[in-house]
């Protein structure tokens, strides 16, 4: 059954409502309160969350795999040097680094 507000085009109530919210601390704190129960929603409110898990699962792993390789590779990785790529969220910068950390002989000339 196609409810009324699909008939018109109109946002499903969750994205409508952060639609009209903007880019204000509550829209935030909406998308906090019903980001968890938007799976059964198809629209760009659960898309943008689905999109930022990708993303976070992305950067989380290839932080990950920049340390593996280090440590299978017998190069020390001092905490600075360690914090620095576990808190970097730029998957263009740790794409770099991943290749780096192949051949790198120390941690800090993944950097370089």
């Amino acid at each position: 059954m196609v409810s009324s507000s699909q008939q018109l085009g109109l946002l499903p109530r969750p994205q409508f409502t952060e639609a009209g919210l903007g880019a204000t601390p509550a829209r935030e704190l909406w998308r906090n309160l019903v980001g968890t129960g938007l799976s059964h929603f198809r629209g760009f409110v659960a898309e943008s969350f689905r999109d930022e898990g990708r993303v976070e699962g992305r950067v989380e792993s290839r932080s990950e795999g920049i340390l593996r390789i280090l440590a299978v590779r017998g190069v020390a990785v001092p905490d600075a040097a360690r914090q620095r790529i576990t808190t970097c969220t730029d998957l263009a910068v740790l794409d770099v680094w991943f290749e780096r950390a192949i051949t790198a002989p120390t941690a800090d000339a993944v950097f370089v």
